[in-house]
């Protein structure tokens, strides 16, 4: 009933698997979900396995590029104790699970969570039941989520499950996922590929970053922060469909940020912007604009 010690094995390669769909990962709508990536459930592959430990490595890589480009970084972590309530059916399925070993709650320590990341309380397989996730990523106007960690049949492909069934494309990265076995992993990533999501590898993801490079302030997140700085506000406080007027923008703000925008080649208009004074229709306009002006 509880989780079997797990050896090292050959993971699958992400060319192995063909895609339904044909997305390409944009950094700029994005999220990272780091998936129950706490001791209590690396401690399984033991020691200096090679497996988990590759994995590890590659996920800290993702996650300091992604990062750095401003993508949001989102973990699930279970708590150190679950009430029968609480853990309601995974009791009859897998048993008391981290009940039994609290001191190991915490994420490893090479993936330790920053400040300014998140940590949702996870309390079934999906990342989404019970937890703010859809709403942290609707509200800043992230369509894409990366999914990376363990296990991947389990947690991970019924998220990316999830994320597919709320329109957000989800991304399942090969070489950063695990499983009990070679052949649970092989068969989480041709569910994704085949039924609700892309499956790629990370070097793909870094790809599309270093292509994709660009300042903050042609992001939609660096918009609303650079906005909300404007603003003397909170970034959290200014939602992205909200009318900025209503807040206060003024014109001399407005031909700041049209400023700006041209000195990195950027055209936008003072009258375009007037039409829909949103982060998300200006963020738009950008983007249409540096297709025709980058």
């Amino acid at each position: 009933m509880s989780i079997p010690k797990i050896a090292s094995y050959t993971p699958p390669q992400a060319n192995e698997f063909t895609n339904k769909v044909s997305w390409t990962f944009q950094p700029q709508q994005a999220a990272l979900l780091i998936h129950d990536m706490q001791e209590y459930f690396v401690r399984f592959y033991g020691d200096n396995n090679p497996l988990i430990e590759q994995v590890i490595s590659k996920i800290a890589q993702l996650r300091a590029q992604l990062k750095a480009q401003g993508v949001k970084i989102i973990y699930t972590a279970q708590p150190e104790h679950q009430s029968l309530d609480e853990r309601g059916l995974l009791n009859d399925m897998w048993g008391p699970g981290i009940n039994k070993s609290p001191e190991q709650q915490a994420i490893v320590a090479a993936l330790a969570p920053e400040e300014d990341d998140i940590v949702l309380t996870k309390w079934r397989y999906s990342a989404f039941v019970r937890s703010e996730l859809e709403d942290i990523l609707k509200s800043q106007g992230i369509d894409q989520l990366a999914i990376v960690g363990i296990y991947a049949n389990i947690g991970c492909m019924i998220s990316a499950n999830d994320a597919f069934m709320r329109d957000i494309k989800p991304f399942m990265l090969a070489d950063c996922v695990a499983d009990f076995n070679q052949q649970e992993h092989i068969k989480a990533l041709e569910f994704v590929s085949g039924r609700c999501g892309f499956v790629c590898d990370s070097q793909s993801i870094l790809n599309n970053v270093a292509s994709t490079a660009t300042d903050p302030l042609l992001t939609l997140a660096g918009l609303q922060q650079n906005i909300a700085d404007m603003l003397e506000m909170p970034t959290e406080e200014l939602p992205i469909d909200d009318n900025l007027l209503d807040y206060g923008l003024d014109s001399i703000q407005v031909m700041q940020l049209i400023e700006k925008w041209q000195a990195l080649g950027v055209n936008v208009t003072f009258q375009q912007l007037g039409l829909n004074p949103t982060i998300q229709a200006w963020y738009s306009l950008l983007e249409e604009a540096k297709a025709t002006s980058i």
